[in-house]
């Protein structure tokens, strides 16, 4: 499969880009290499490897949760420069 030059515009078009000519000839040379390399890999015999999401074995270490204490709302609300309703209170941003 060969990208055209007409393709890339219309993509471009699409994608609301304004190519030079040079930049539509550099991108359908790159799209076309890109999908030749996609070839050479469809090509792999991969028959009787299983398949992965990661070359190499890995698996996540995971560490037990733990509950322990932490500041009570009236704690965490004591440092705030304004508190209303037991809730931060902070400038508004949005005017209506």
């Amino acid at each position: 499969m060969k990208i055209s030059m007409a393709e890339v515009e219309h993509v471009a078009h699409l994608a609301r880009l304004e190519l030079t000519p040079e930049e539509k000839e550099k991108f359908t040379h790159q799209l076309n290499d890109i999908l030749a390399f996609a070839e050479k890999l469809g090509a792999v015999d991969t028959q009787g490897i299983p398949p992965t999401s990661h070359v190499l074995d890995l698996k996540n270490v995971w560490r037990e949760d733990e509950v322990y204490d932490w500041l009570t709302q009236d704690e965490a609300l004591a440092n705030a420069p304004a508190a209303a309703d037991g809730c931060f209170q902070v400038p508004r941003i949005i005017e209506e």
